[in-house]
């Protein structure tokens, strides 16, 4: 069993997660809920979503570099934390872009696309809560394969979306606006996946 302060660096990874989650959840409520002149308020409670997960990460780091004996790879602790406050980065981007390409309305493939990211975020939660036992667990690995899916999923959805924005849109402002927003949303399920690559190359040099 892991040592109560080894246990901590975990506890960190499912703390900033955590802030994934709620960014992902605020994004969907956002997109279902859409006022457009709600958007500039909606992008700065997204931003203190994100500003709370740099805070924790600052503090584990500060942690890190004070201590000579850690759970897994300095290296990898710092990998992780990166690519999970990648993903909380990567949510607000889309918010962001909304907001400055004055997007006025919610296309279908935006709310699916959406619900994506949602199953990528709540997916990392379950396993980074699985992670400080990676040795053992019995389900980090399905945990990973979900996480791999949903960002094949995201894929397909990302090229039909952009299929459905170029033929069936006749408004200029709105294929710009929507070809970029299209395209941040792609990137959230990339960065999720990044988190599970993570989680597996640790896995793979401590097996």
């Amino acid at each position: 069993m892991a040592r109560k302060k080894d246990i901590n660096y975990f506890d960190t990874f499912v703390e900033l997660t955590g802030y994934s989650c709620q960014a992902a959840y605020l994004l969907n409520d956002v997109m279902n809920n859409f006022h457009a002149d709600e958007l500039k308020g909606k992008m700065e409670e997204m931003h203190n979503i994100e500003h709370s997960g740099d805070e924790a990460r600052h503090a584990m780091v500060k942690k890190l570099a004070r201590e000579f004996i850690t759970p897994i790879e300095r290296e990898d602790i710092m990998a992780m934390a990166d690519a999970i406050d990648n993903v909380t980065d990567t949510i607000e981007d889309v918010i962001m872009r909304m907001y400055m390409f004055n997007v006025t309305n919610v296309r279908e493939y935006g709310l699916k696309m959406t619900e994506i990211i949602v199953k990528c975020c709540d997916a990392l939660k379950l396993a980074l809560n699985e992670f400080y036992n990676f040795r053992k667990s019995q389900s980090l690995h399905q945990l990973i394969v979900e996480i791999n899916f949903f960002e094949e999923e995201g894929d397909k959805l990302f090229t039909e979306a952009t299929r459905d924005l170029y033929v069936n849109c006749r408004d200029y402002l709105e294929v710009a606006a929507w070809d970029q927003t299209f395209h941040y949303l792609e990137r959230c399920c990339d960065a999720c996946e990044d988190v599970a690559d993570v989680i597996e190359s640790v896995m793979m040099k401590n097996s």
